[in-house]
C-alpha cells in the first residue's frame, strides 16, 4: 500500500513515479530523460516514437518575425516597422555575460542533461511538494525554446496563443517528444542562440538584441555582467520585473541571478558582489515602430510602400502569402524616395497651406522614364490624433492604396490628354474653333467605345468668363484653358480615343474603378489622384512613353537574399512629336498663360491648371524633362462641401481660388527645391503649327499680344526657328466649371 506523506497525499517519491508513469505513454518521452543529448538520444526516440509525425523543419530554424527598415533612395533609414521588434543575431555577438546568465537562472545543467532533466524534474516536484503549489518548474532551455516557437507561429491569435500555451497533458507530451528531437538535430549551442533570439524580454522587445537596445541603448555582444544578469531575469516575468516600471522589482531579481551565476561557477563571489552594488543604469529606447515614426514626413510615403507589400501580387499570389512576408519582417527596403525631393515636396505642402485649414494640400513627384516614386507631402501631418489635425489618408494616392474614397475631380489638367488624342489622329495644332463663351453640343455626337452615344440630350458647358468668345487655335486653348475648345475638338477626336489616350498614359480613377466614358471627361470631370496626373504628365516629359510609378527599388530579407520588387512598366502611348508638340504648347502656359506664377526661369518646363465646379478642387500639375509635380488642394474631409471662395487658406485670403493663384506657387516651390540646378535638360525643339494669320489678327482685336515668347521673357524673340508660341495667355481661367454636367 502506498505511503502517503503527511496531511495526504502522494509522497515525492510517488509523484516522480506518477509522472514517468504519464511520461511512459510515450516512450520518445521517457527516452528523452533517460538518456543524454548524444546520438544514443535520436536513436532511443526514433524507435519509439512511431505515432509521432517527423519534426516540423521550422523548429529547427523558425522563420523569427523580425524589424523591417524602410530606407530612402540613399540608403538612410526612413522608417522600421515590425510586428515583432526582433534583431535575430548569431551567438557570436551575444555577450558571453548574457549566455552564462541565461543558463544559470533558468537551466544551469543545460550541458550537461538531454532535452529532459530528470534531476530538476525531481527536485522542482521536491520544492513543489514542500510549498504545496507551483513553486519551481522544471523545464528545460530546449523545452522553453520549443514552446517559444509554437507560441511564435501562432502570431497575434488569441485563440492559436492559448493553445500553444494551455498546461494540458497533450502539450506537454508534443512539447518533450519535439525538445528530444531538436536537442538531437540542432546542439546545445545552436539551441542556446535560437532560445536567445526568439524569447520576449518585456517591452515589446523579442530577442536579446532587441532587448539589449531597448534597455541599454548598446548591442547585445556589449552587455556587461550586471546588464545581463537583468536581462535573464525578465525572462519569468517580463511585467513583474520590468525595470522601466518598476526600478526595485528589477534589481532584486538581477542580484538574485548574479547569486545565481557565482553559485554555478560562472562569475565569481567578487564579481557578483560588485555587479549587485552598481545600480542598473538604464539607457531606455523608447520603442519606434511603424510609419508613424517616419522621419522628414514621409509617413505617406512609407504607408505607401507597405500597401504596396501587402497588395501587390509580386510579393505572394494570395492576400495571406504577402502578409506572411510583412508580418515576417526582417526585410531591408530601399526605396525610390529622394531625400531632397521629399523636403522640397514637404516645404511646398505647407507653404501655403496650414495644417488645419479648411482645405488641404498634397504634392506627388514622379521622375519622367523611370516611374520612380520621388517625394509623397501633403499639409496635414501623418498620425492619428485628430486634434493635431493629424490623418491617415494619404490624399496623392489611390483608395486601394490607402487614399481617400474617390479621388478628386482633375480639372482642366486633363485638357492636354486630349490634345495628344487629337495630334495622335492627325488633328494639327493649328486646328481652330470660333465659339460663343457658352455653347450646347448633342449628347448623340459623342460615342463611347461601344459604339453608343452618351446621351439623347444636350452638353451644356460655358467658359469661365463672358469675355472668352472668339476663335481658338489648341495652343492659344490651351494657354487660356478654354472648355468650349476642348469640347468641340474631343467631338472631332473621338471620345473613346480620347479615353483610350488616358489609359495609355497611366489616369486612373482615385476609386479604382473603370474610366467613365462620358463627354465631360476633357474638362476633367473624371476622379483621379496627383500620383496618376504626375504621371501622366511625366509621359509627356518621356517623349510619349508612360512608365508605371514604383516606390522600391530593392528588398532584401533577413538572410541577406534578394525579394522580387515590381519593376516598372514602360509603354509608348504616343508618338514623340506629338509629345513635343503638347510639351511645348504647356510652355506657354507657365510663361504667359494662366500658369505663370508657377514658371521657372531657370529651365525648360510646362504645366497645366485646373479647377472644378464651385471650386472645391485646384490643380497645377507640370514638369520639366527630369522632372513631372503634381499639387492638388482642396476639401479632404466628408462630402466635399467647402467651395474654396471668399476664403482665408494658409493665412492669405483668395476670393476665388484658381489652378495657377495656390496649386501652382507651391509647385514652384516643390520643383526648385527637388531639382538640381547643374543639371536643366531641354525639351526636344518642336515646329508647332499656328492658326491661320487672319485668326490671330482676329485675337489681337480683344486685345491680345502675339507672344512668341523665349525663355528669357523677350517676346519678339524665336527661340527655335518656325516656332510660335500662343497669343495672349494674360487672363482668361483655368478651366473652372469643369463638373461633369457642364455649367
Amino acid at each position: 500500500m502506498p505511503k502517503k506523506r503527511s496531511g495526504g497525499g502522494l509522497t515525492t517519491t510517488q509523484q516522480a513515479a506518477k509522472f514517468l508513469g504519464v511520461a511512459a505513454l510515450s516512450g520518445a518521452v521517457l527516452a528523452g530523460i533517460a538518456l543524454p543529448a548524444a546520438g544514443a538520444l535520436g536513436l532511443a526516440a526514433k524507435g519509439t516514437v512511431e505515432e509521432f509525425d517527423e519534426i516540423p523543419s521550422n523548429l529547427k530554424t523558425p522563420p523569427l518575425s523580425q524589424r523591417t527598415t524602410i530606407l530612402d533612395s540613399e540608403g538612410g533609414a526612413i522608417a522600421t516597422v515590425y510586428s515583432r521588434d526582433r534583431t535575430v543575431v548569431p551567438l557570436k555577438d551575444i555577450s558571453p555575460y548574457m549566455q552564462d546568465a541565461i543558463i544559470a537562472i533558468e537551466d544551469s545543467r543545460f550541458y550537461e542533461h538531454g532535452a529532459v532533466d530528470l534531476k530538476g524534474i525531481l527536485r522542482a516536484m521536491n520544492r513543489n511538494v514542500q510549498e504545496g503549489g507551483a513553486a519551481q518548474g522544471a523545464s528545460t532551455l530546449t523545452q522553453q525554446y520549443v514552446k517559444n516557437v509554437f507560441v511564435e507561429e501562432a502570431g497575434d491569435d488569441p485563440d492559436k496563443v492559448a493553445e500553444a500555451t494551455q498546461q494540458t497533458l497533450g502539450r506537454k507530451v508534443r512539447e518533450l517528444k519535439y525538445a528530444i528531437q531538436v536537442e538531437e538535430e540542432l546542439g546545445k549551442k545552436k539551441i542556446l542562440e535560437n532560445y536567445l533570439n526568439i524569447t520576449f524580454f518585456g517591452q515589446q522587445a523579442y530577442g536579446v538584441e532587441a532587448a539589449s537596445q531597448r534597455y541599454f541603448s548598446k548591442h547585445a555582444k556589449d552587455l556587461k555582467v550586471g546588464e545581463a544578469a537583468m536581462l535573464a531575469g525578465l525572462v519569468q516575468s517580463p511585467t513583474r520585473y520590468d525595470p522601466v516600471n518598476d526600478t526595485k522589482e528589477a534589481t532584486k531579481r538581477r542580484d538574485t541571478v548574479l547569486q545565481r551565476m557565482a553559485a554555478v561557477g560562472s562569475i565569481s563571489q567578487s564579481e557578483a558582489e560588485a555587479a549587485i552594488a552598481a545600480p542598473l543604469e538604464l539607457k531606455v529606447s523608447k520603442p519606434k515602430n511603424g510609419c508613424i515614426t517616419a522621419v522628414s514626413g514621409a509617413g505617406f510615403f512609407c504607408d505607401y510602400v507597405r500597401k504596396t507589400i501587402l497588395n501587390d501580387p509580386t510579393f505572394g499570389k494570395t492576400e495571406e502569402e504577402r502578409s506572411k512576408l510583412w508580418n515576417l519582417g526582417g526585410l531591408t527596403v530601399r526605396t525610390t524616395l529622394s531625400p531632397r525631393a521629399q523636403a522640397a515636396a514637404n516645404e511646398a505642402a505647407t507653404s501655403k497651406v496650414n495644417k488645419d485649414d479648411k482645405v488641404a494640400a498634397s504634392v506627388v513627384q514622379v521622375e519622367p522614364g523611370t516611374g520612380k516614386i520621388l517625394s509623397m507631402g501633403q499639409s496635414r501631418p501623418y498620425g492619428l490624433d485628430q486634434t493635431k489635425h493629424e490623418t491617415m489618408i494619404n490624399l496623392g494616392v489611390t483608395h486601394e492604396m490607402g487614399g481617400s474614397t474617390y479621388g478628386f475631380q482633375v480639372g482642366s489638367t486633363f485638357k492636354p490628354i486630349t490634345a495628344a488624342a487629337a495630334l495622335e489622329k492627325g488633328i494639327s495644332p493649328a486646328e481652330s474653333y470660333t465659339t460663343d463663351w457658352k455653347i450646347s453640343l448633342p449628347k448623340s455626337s459623342f460615342r463611347d467605345c461601344s459604339g453608343a452615344p452618351t446621351g439623347s440630350d444636350n452638353w451644356d458647358l460655358q467658359n469661365e468668363l463672358e469675355s472668352e468668345k472668339g476663335s481658338w487655335d489648341m495652343t492659344s486653348a490651351l494657354g487660356k484653358s478654354i472648355n468650349t475648345y476642348f469640347a468641340k475638338l474631343e467631338q472631332k477626336t473621338g471620345l473613346c480615343e480620347t479615353v483610350e489616350m488616358a489609359k495609355k498614359m497611366g489616369y486612373e480613377r482615385g476609386d479604382g474603378k473603370e474610366i467613365e466614358e462620358n463627354a465631360s471627361i476633357t474638362l476633367g470631370g473624371e476622379v483621379s489622384t496627383p500620383l496618376s496626373m504626375a504621371s501622366v504628365y511625366a509621359t509627356f516629359a518621356n517623349r510619349g512613353t508612360y512608365c508605371s510609378p514604383i516606390a522600391i527599388e530593392s528588398i532584401t530579407d533577413a538572410n541577406g537574399k534578394k525579394v522580387g520588387v515590381p519593376k516598372t512598366e514602360c509603354s509608348r502611348a504616343m508618338s514623340e512629336p506629338t509629345a513635343d508638340s503638347i510639351s511645348q504648347m504647356l510652355k506657354g502656359v507657365v510663361e504667359d498663360g494662366t500658369g505663370t506664377l508657377a514658371g521657372l526661369s531657370d529651365r525648360d518646363n510646362a504645366g497645366k491648371t485646373g479647377t472644378t465646379n464651385d471650386r472645391l478642387d485646384a490643380w497645377f500639375v507640370g514638369y520639366t524633362p527630369n522632372l513631372s509635380t503634381a499639387v492638388w488642394v482642396g476639401d479632404d474631409v466628408g462630402e466635399k462641401t467647402t467651395k474654396m471662395y471668399d476664403i482665408t487658406i494658409g493665412g492669405q485670403y483668395y476670393d476665388k481660388v484658381c489652378g495657377g493663384c495656390l496649386p501652382g506657387p507651391i509647385w514652384k516651390t516643390a520643383m526648385t527645391g527637388a531639382l538640381n540646378a547643374s543639371e536643366t535638360p531641354s525639351f526636344h525643339p518642336i515646329a508647332v503649327p499656328r492658326a491661320k494669320e487672319k485668326e490671330k489678327e482676329k485675337d489681337k482685336g480683344r486685345g491680345e499680344d502675339n507672344d512668341g515668347g523665349n525663355d528669357n521673357g523677350d517676346p519678339g524673340a524665336d527661340p527655335v526657328g518656325g516656332i510660335t508660341l500662343p497669343p495672349g495667355f494674360i487672363g482668361g481661367n483655368d478651366g473652372g466649371r469643369n463638373g461633369r454636367n457642364g455649367p
